[in-house]
């Protein structure tokens, strides 16, 4: 496993970082197993929200930490002020009130790393660095940031936080991978991918922000499963979301698909572990979340990691050249 670290973080984290949203109270003593198999593989660090499964995933994650006794080991990540049917939720009060119910669901009485889920830009930075900054100082949070946050609403509330003399966001979580959206696949969506993100990255890149990326492989695009001629057949059945064919199945994206695919035979990889080392392999501060549902899905993931990718491979795989030499 490889680890970075992040300020006012007291522990590695890892470049992996497990994804929650498979744990269920239902399978607890499968959520217990795969939660023993990631830790034993090295991830410390795992990955949650207020939202995922109506507020189990926190609970089922707590659960487990209280009895395993590694609170003082793992690097907790999970999220606040997701909207929903009536709401667009990010402002204090939800902040407060997400907060409280994540830390009991958590069995903890601070998070390592808190990210708001979703932006409203009609609301002011201004209270939401006061309100975070409130729990820092109260001891309840370490980092903050914002997940599907632009850079640009990054650089203001920390503009703001740093002439306020306040904690700013210090981590992000947008989208990125290989593929490049066509269009968001969910409202309120933020990718750094393809030519659109080009000025975030080079943001990020000049910051050396840590980014906490999702879905390296686009939704499922990058799974193995989808090419051309069955794209549409599997959304039909309901094997691949309509949101993902209208973002990710362009021509563009099926010749970066053929060449992830060439790849990863000459490599003796599998596709989605290319699409993973894609990420990985970037210049960019990244810890990249995953999903992995199995202990063979936990040693794909780990392979990836160490599969370090060329520039001309990753610029190959991109189509910014016809050759990788």
């Amino acid at each position: 496993m490889e680890y970075g670290n992040i300020a006012n973080v007291d522990k590695p984290v890892s470049r992996l970082v497990q994804g929650t949203i498979m744990l269920s109270p239902a399978e607890e003593e499968y959520s217990f197993d795969l939660l023993d198999k990631v830790y034993d593989a090295g991830i410390n660090t795992f990955d949650s929200a207020h939202l995922y499964g109506g507020g189990e995933c926190e609970r089922m994650l707590g659960r487990w930490i209280e009895d395993r006794g590694l609170r003082n080991e793992v690097v907790i990540l999970t999220k606040c002020c997701h909207m929903n049917a009536d709401r667009a939720r990010v402002t204090p009060y939800d902040i407060s009130s997400d907060l409280h119910d994540s830390l009991a669901r958590l069995k903890t009485n601070y998070v390592d790393l808190y990210l708001l889920h979703r932006d409203d830009v009609r609301v002011p930075v201004a209270p939401i660095i006061d309100r975070l900054n409130q729990y820092i100082s109260a001891g309840n949070l370490g980092v903050i940031g914002g997940s599907n946050w632009t850079h640009d609403r990054i650089e203001r509330a920390n503009l703001y936080a740093a002439t306020s003399g306040q904690q700013p966001f210090t981590v992000s979580s947008p989208n990125f991978s290989l593929a490049e959206q066509a269009e968001p696949p969910w409202r309120g969506c933020i990718s750094i991918s393809g030519k659109d993100g080009a000025d975030a990255r080079s943001w990020y890149q000049e910051n050396q922000m840590p980014l906490f990326t999702w879905s390296s492989i686009a939704s499922g695009f990058f799974s193995g499963r989808v090419n051309r001629d069955n794209y549409e057949t599997l959304a039909e059945q309901g094997l691949f979301d309509e949101s993902s064919v209208r973002a990710y199945c362009t021509d563009d994206n099926f010749d970066r698909l053929d060449r992830v695919e060439e790849l990863a035979s000459e490599k003796g990889l599998s596709i989605p572990q290319v699409a993973l080392a894609y990420v990985l392999s970037q210049s960019l501060n990244i810890y990249a979340l995953v999903g992995a549902r199995n202990g063979d899905e936990i040693r794909a993931n780990l392979q990836a990691l160490q599969t370090k990718l060329t520039a001309e491979e990753m610029a190959w795989l991109n189509l910014e050249r016809a050759a990788r030499s």
